[in-house]
């Protein structure tokens, strides 16, 4: 769950829509089905992935980051196109490949805003090689595997890159497709939002699914 907080009498949410359990339910079917192909049974992890395209997460993942989501606050005129500064330690947008191990490391492989499961784009390639059939990738949203699209990791500014964020680890957090897409370039408080960085990431056995490109 999300679950909210008082900071200075503001009521803050700690996500923008809570995770429903079927994105859990995915992430085992999907866990599950790497195991299935480090044993060499090819067509159970198929099947499990196939299992794992749950219409309910489509949903779910559509309502957050849709242009008219219910679950994004609009930010208030005064701050809507406030601009934070210019100087970015670090080159560019994107952090490079030893800033993002050292963020899926610390972070856990979980969003720290929802708290959902996260996949590498690298890691859903190599399934999607092996199993074409079972892990849609089209051009447009609707023709994604729904599981692999929420739970797509993204390396996210909490100040957003455009208002002056910089690409250094203490501005960067994981977070799913749908948290980062949907907050898109508002500043926290702009939508209501706690700082991610006030709790403790998620620990548990979910490894991002990395052991596919480790073993296969």
């Amino acid at each position: 769950m999300c679950g909210k907080e008082d900071f200075m009498d503001v009521e803050l949410r700690f996500c923008l829509r809570d995770p429903i359990l079927e994105i859990h339910d995915a992430a085992r079917y999907l866990d599950a089905a790497v195991s299935a192909h480090l044993n060499g049974n090819a067509g159970l992890a198929e099947e499990l992935i196939h299992v794992a395209d749950m219409p309910a997460i489509r949903e779910w993942t559509e309502s957050i980051w849709g242009a008219k989501s219910q679950y994004v606050k609009k930010a208030n005129e005064s701050s809507a196109y406030e601009h934070l500064g210019t100087e970015r330690p670090g080159k560019g947008r994107m952090p490079n490949t030893e800033q993002k191990r050292a963020l899926l490391v610390r972070d856990g492989y979980h969003c720290r805003f929802c708290g959902i499961p996260v996949i590498r784009m690298e890691v859903r390639q190599a399934i999607r090689s092996a199993y074409p059939n079972a892990l849609p990738w089209g051009a447009r949203n609707e023709e994604q595997h729904a599981a692999f699209q929420a739970m797509w990791v993204q390396y996210d500014h909490l100040i957003p890159y455009s208002r002056g964020g910089s690409t250094n680890l203490e501005n960067l957090i994981i977070t799913c497709a749908p948290c980062n897409y949907g907050r898109a370039d508002k500043l926290l408080n702009e939508v209501g939002l706690a700082d991610p960085r006030d709790r403790d990431p998620i620990r548990s056995q979910w490894d991002g699914l990395e052991r596919f490109v480790r073993r296969s």
